[in-house]
């Protein structure tokens, strides 16, 4: 028996985006509250292993939170240059999530 899912077959929504020039800010919602309660049970998504599957270090994490009331979890980072700035590869912060759609998370709790 299989006892991991990937995160994209488990939330309604995964997406990243601008949080300003200087944040990109990452969304991992769910349809329901046992699929979200499960995820969180996982500890899949924790500050470290967002650092982790994003590659940047901790000290550019500025916000993790498990936003129950809308069974999502939320968090920030701080982009190595502006939005905008030579060199930027992505001015809207849209195609950061791609790491995240392909996570396994295990589902045996």
């Amino acid at each position: 028996m299989n006892t991991h899912k990937k995160l994209a077959d488990l939330a309604k929504t995964i997406r990243s985006k601008n949080a300003g020039t200087d944040k990109i800010t990452f969304d991992i919602i769910f349809r329901e509250k046992d699929t979200y309660e499960l995820v969180k049970r996982s500890r899949a998504l924790t500050p470290e292993s967002v650092c982790g599957i994003l590659n940047v270090d901790a000290s550019r994490l500025t916000d993790f939170v498990e936003y129950d009331p809308a069974y999502a979890i939320k968090f920030t980072i701080l982009r190595e240059r502006p939005s905008g700035s030579a060199g930027d590869g992505d001015i809207f912060g849209a195609q950061q999530y791609a790491p995240f759609l392909d996570m396994l998370v295990d589902i045996s709790q």
